[in-house]
């Protein structure tokens, strides 16, 4: 069999099996070829008509199938921006909006902070838009901090990315730009999330009952670590609305639905609210 056909039977494999998608892909075609061309280890722009073992990915397919585990787990590898990265059950796949915008911000920070960082995905891309700048990444779950220095080992950054164990902002500096992919999913939704999501640890998901708990912390404590013209971006999901109506002072900027901006000069109010009760981790 060559390698064409055996993505177009995977594909189709994949289909009637009624899967999710959603780890990278979002749809059975494109999964089907990150399945196939890297559980043989060939490239995205292999040859198609190059002839292959079926057997060596059949294992692969049926556990996907089976079991509704992510391919990005199955390979022990993720993609963002066009960047490979390694990932385990310890960490969420990545697949923050926050990625595709980086470089697209106009800032020149010389200082970021990766809230909330999992994988080190989004630190190592920060790393990279941002070369003249020095990267803290932060986390509270020791066994996500693991994968993310493996990722910043893998990516030779060790010098300009320090990764620190924090609750939130609890044990961080003051920064230019902070980045943060928070957990944000509501507690309703939660309940009805499909089975792939349910090999993701649970802490990096749920964001309370509106999804907002998080979120809400963020901007009760931001002001006291943003330099004076910086800039935090943050990730919501859906729950815009909800966050908006709890924050109707606060000018937030959408640059794309489900990413907010907030610049440094305009937090004062949201530190002056209350923080949310912190969501069980």
């Amino acid at each position: 069999m060559n390698l064409g056909e055996l993505i177009r039977q995977t594909e189709r494999r994949l289909r009637a099996a009624r899967l999710h998608y959603g780890h990278g892909t979002d749809n059975p075609r494109d999964e089907a070829a990150f399945l196939v061309l890297r559980g043989l280890g060939l490239a995205f722009d292999a040859d198609l008509h190059q002839m292959v073992n079926a057997k060596r990915v059949e294992k692969l397919l049926q556990r996907r199938i089976r079991e509704r585990i992510p391919a990005a787990y199955l390979l022990n590898e993720a993609w963002l921006d066009g960047v490979p990265f390694y990932v385990d059950r310890r960490v969420i796949i990545p697949r923050s909006h926050i990625a595709f915008l980086l470089k697209k911000l106009r800032v020149r920070p010389r200082r970021i902070l990766d809230l909330c960082t999992g994988a080190g995905c989004l630190a190592i891309l920060a790393a990279r838009a941002f070369p003249d700048a020095q990267v803290d990444a932060s986390d509270v779950s020791p066994a996500a901090l693991a994968v993310a220095k493996r990722n910043v080992r893998a990516h030779r950054l060790e010098r300009r990315i320090r990764l620190i164990r924090s609750d939130l902002l609890d044990a961080v500096g003051t920064y230019d730009l902070v980045i943060s992919n928070p957990p944000y999913v509501s507690t309703p939704s939660m309940r009805s999330l499909p089975p792939e999501y349910r090999h993701e640890p649970g802490i990096a998901l749920g964001g309370g009952r509106k999804g907002i708990d998080f979120v809400a912390r963020i901007l009760g404590a931001i002001e006291v670590h943003l330099t004076p013209g910086g800039l935090l971006v943050c990730e919501v999901g859906e729950n815009r609305a909800a966050l908006e109506r709890a924050f109707p002072e606060l000018p937030l900027r959408w640059p794309q639905p489900e990413v907010f901006t907030l610049a440094a000069s305009r937090t004062a109010a949201a530190s002056r609210r209350p923080p949310t009760r912190p969501a069980a981790k």
